[in-house]
């Protein structure tokens, strides 16, 4: 049997770098999607030794005529897609009024309708067999509604939103496709440090810090469970409740707590983005910040899907209610 294809996009560093790593451990084929051709190279170079073909294609995932381009090129070269993963993606920080136009522009570019033309390019080629998994990525319940990050939080609702609209479509075809979602927390990768930063500070992510092989386990999840969603940690849990039932409350404690928690004690250095082009230098996934490791044995991160996640969010509502009845009741 011929192995599964898989595309995954931001393949040269971050995210996309560990999940080719995890996937080429399940032995499936993987075409590397990104800008920067000598990350491309070096992931490809890293694989080389297992008995998977690997196929390394420089794209710009703003362009959607490019990514359609890639799409066809695998189908071709290597065969019949089977997995999609949308890691690809670009930040901007800082007080919404700080960002010009451009800048705006770019990150939506790239993290929403990067990840728009990636989900479309995957369904037409899932589509000639009715069957494949498409995976982007989202924000945590814990970072959402973060201060400095609003256009990258706009970007990954949209999407999140985008993702709800099309999976009835591809239901009412009778495919079967899955469209996931993996909402993730902070996690430790070379990005932030070729960020777009607006704030006068040095930078570190926000909350808890997970490694890069954390989110990629959370996207292998998704690609063999069949998921609409899942969320990654623990940390999810206390803001999805406090958002459900006292949205305010939350709001008050980022204007008072959220920005210093994303600034970092050390002097603050202006350096190059990667907007106008990839930053040079040999990066991989990892980021420089300590985090908390994927375990390939024993206590994992915690991962919510749909059902854990509704069941306890009514599971502690049901519970503060009636802690709140049995105080008014002795009172």
């Amino acid at each position: 049997m011929p192995n599964q294809i898989a595309v995954v996009t931001g393949a040269g560093a971050g995210i996309g770098r560990a999940t080719v790593r995890m996937l080429a451990s399940f032995g499936f084929d993987i075409a590397l999607l990104g800008r920067n051709e000598e990350r491309l190279a070096d992931a490809v170079a890293e694989l080389s030794g297992k008995q998977i073909r690997l196929l390394a294609i420089p794209v710009d995932v703003s362009n959607a005529e490019m990514v359609k381009a890639a799409a066809e090129r695998v189908e071709s070269e290597l065969g019949a897609i089977t997995v999609w993963v949308n890691a690809a993606g670009l930040s901007a920080i800082g007080p919404v009024l700080s960002l010009d136009s451009d800048t705006i522009q770019r990150v939506t570019e790239v993290t929403y309708l990067g990840s728009v033309y990636g989900t479309q390019a995957a369904l037409a080629c899932m589509r000639r067999r009715g069957t494949g998994t498409i995976v982007n990525l989202g924000l945590s319940h814990a970072l959402r509604g973060l201060p400095l990050q609003s256009v990258v939080a706009g970007a990954h609702a949209a999407l999140t939103a985008f993702c709800d609209s099309v999976r009835p479509e591809i239901r009412s075809l009778s495919d079967r496709i899955d469209l996931t979602v993996v909402h993730l927390p902070s996690i430790n990768t070379p990005r932030l440090g070729w960020s777009r930063n607006k704030t006068g500070h040095s930078l570190k992510p926000f909350g808890k810090i997970y490694e890069p092989e954390v989110a990629a386990h959370a996207i292998t999840q998704a690609v063999f469970g069949h998921h609409r969603e899942i969320w990654v940690g623990a940390s999810n849990i206390l803001p999805n409740v406090i958002s459900s039932i006292a949205p305010g409350l939350r709001e008050k404690f980022m204007a008072k707590y959220g920005f210093k928690r994303q600034f970092d004690s050390a002097p603050y250095e202006e350096v190059q983005d990667s907007f106008e082009s990839s930053v040079p230098g040999a990066f991989a996934a990892h980021g420089p910040y300590e985090a908390i490791p994927y375990r390939e044995k024993g206590r994992n991160a915690l991962m919510l899907t749909k059902p854990l996640r509704v069941g306890l969010v009514v599971g502690l509502s049901v519970l503060t209610f009636l802690l709140t009845r049995k105080k008014k009741h002795h009172a």
